[in-house]
């Protein structure tokens, strides 16, 4: 059995870092560490954004085999699909979130057998919380119907009802699979999955002539193909065996802990999601070029989003394994990386918005109003992605299991100052659809700002132990080690400041 020392690995990592980063200034001007830091973020980074993308073409498929359908069966489509994503996708999502703290916590701290366990009990607390969400959907049609909304969107809400399931199982598995740095086999199950979804739309929707009710069962396939596809390459690359001991009694334990990070997860998550579907709400009181131009500027923000979306992904795994650990230092070293990177990527993607704010509207309509609309917005987007790409720092805090300060922070932030001041800006000040970005704008300038402060101002070495004594952390054998390692560490902090 041949096992790699960490000498070894480091000439490795030498030698890819030499293709990697070949400029001269790299080598000289940036640590080694850092360089090894940056690699391991980047090489996750790039195949989570890739798997993000082709996640994001599947709903977009089935919208462009709605539309061949008519304007009624898409626009039922839309709310169907809107309504679904605030009621219960977005907390699910939230609740989820939960297990990629304690998979990247308890995945560093090498505790292998429990981190299947924590697959577990999240498989069990998700398909439990299908069952209100089942109930929610099947009543909403009442109330469509009284918001007067035709019975297509109604019919169409309860027929794609069953894809939560697969939703939710889905992004279990990413959670599963991505905290422990295994990336490519979402990549793989969401190209497979697309291809299948495009075949199925058009051999029920144009060969079998199905209408909506076609539309919504290519919509549910879509999801289970891609649940499906990764779950077969898991089990077929045998991805699972070193964490999987069976079913076990143990996940019906311990919920409370669990749901002390979910719940905070899940309204970090809905905060998030509900102030964008609050400012299409507002657009549509104003006048309909108001709101299409309103929906291209978030179709750009959901795209440019998913790159610091890729890094907050890995900062969350990278955080959560030095943790688990005990390494504080790197999960410091971590943090600043990728929060450098993110800022790179935003500045990157600032440059490229705003020298073609001008034709980004072409993409969605020919109308010259629309497309002026949509240049205005894109000054204000400009600014706003590039402190919104900081949400690596979200990232950061999931690694940590310190959910509740951007549940908080989201709330105040989004709500208590965001939306109060875009509502005063778009109807008092008459800047119209402009004041929601302004407003969004001066909020996400105050969360970034805030989340920065906290990150480098915590205390890691509590942070670290807090872990280790939640039983996320090493082993057994490995734990007197990191106990003198963390008393040591904080012996000469305070000895430090004592002579300082």
């Amino acid at each position: 059995l041949h096992v790699s020392s960490p000498r070894t690995e480091h000439v490795l990592f030498q030698v890819t870092s030499n293709k990697l980063f070949f400029c001269s200034w790299v080598h000289h001007r940036v640590p080694v560490a850092h360089r090894e830091e940056l690699y391991h973020i980047l090489r996750m980074t790039g195949p989570l954004l890739l798997s993000r993308i082709l996640n994001y073409l599947l709903p977009f498929v089935v919208t462009m085999f709605c539309g061949r359908l008519g304007n009624a069966v898409m626009a039922g489509y839309g709310l169907a699909s809107a309504t679904i994503n605030v009621t219960t996708v977005a907390t699910g999502y939230g609740l989820g979130l939960a297990c990629d703290t304690l998979v990247s916590q308890t995945f560093g701290g090498k505790n292998l057998r429990q981190v299947g366990v924590i697959l577990q009990r999240s498989i069990i607390i998700l398909m439990l919380f299908c069952l209100p969400c089942w109930g929610l959907l099947i009543n909403a049609q009442s109330i469509l119907l009284c918001l007067g909304q035709e019975p297509e969107v109604s019919s169409y809400l309860h027929l794609i009802m069953i894809l939560l399931q697969a939703m939710f199982l889905h992004s279990l598995q990413v959670s599963y699979l991505q905290n422990q740095g295994i990336i490519l086999p979402q990549l793989y199950a969401a190209a497979l999955a697309n291809l299948a979804s495009g075949a199925t739309n058009y051999i029920l929707i144009y060969w079998l002539d199905l209408g909506v009710g076609g539309s919504a069962a290519a919509n549910t396939l879509s999801q289970i193909y891609i649940c499906v596809f990764l779950f077969a390459y898991i089990r077929w690359k045998k991805l699972h065996v070193k964490t999987w001991g069976g079913w076990s009694v143990e996940s019906l334990q311990e919920w409370g802990s669990y749901m002390k990070l979910a719940l905070p997860s899940a309204l970090m998550k809905c905060f998030e999601w509900w102030v964008y579907e609050f400012g299409g709400f507002f657009a549509g009181m104003l006048s309909e070029d108001e709101l299409a131009a309103q929906h291209a500027v978030i179709m750009v923000a959901y795209i440019t989003y998913m790159f610091p979306l890729g890094i907050q992904a890995a900062a969350c795994a990278r955080v959560g394994n030095a943790l688990g650990a005990g390494d504080s230092s790197r999960a410091i070293l971590t943090s600043k990386v990728s929060l450098g990177l993110a800022a790179t990527f935003a500045v990157a993607e600032g440059l490229v918005l705003g020298s073609s704010k001008t034709v980004i509207g072409l993409i969605f309509t020919s109308d010259e109003r629309i497309i002026g609309l949509v240049s205005q917005l894109m000054n204000a987007y400009c600014f706003l992605q590039f402190f919104d790409g900081l949400c690596v720092c979200t990232g950061i805090f999931l690694g940590t299991g310190k959910q509740k300060i951007p549940a908080v922070a989201n709330f105040i932030g989004y709500y208590c100052v965001g939306l109060t001041l875009s509502v005063t800006l778009m109807f008092a000040a008459k800047l119209r659809v402009l004041g929601f970005w302004v407003g969004l704008l001066v909020c996400v300038v105050l969360q970034s700002s805030f989340y920065i402060v906290v990150i480098f101002r915590l205390n890691w070495e509590k942070v670290t132990e807090e872990v280790y004594s939640s039983g996320s952390g090493v082993t057994r054998g490995s734990s007197v080690l990191l106990h003198a390692k963390l008393l040591t560490t904080r012996f000469c902090s305070t000895i430090r400041h004592a002579f300082i």
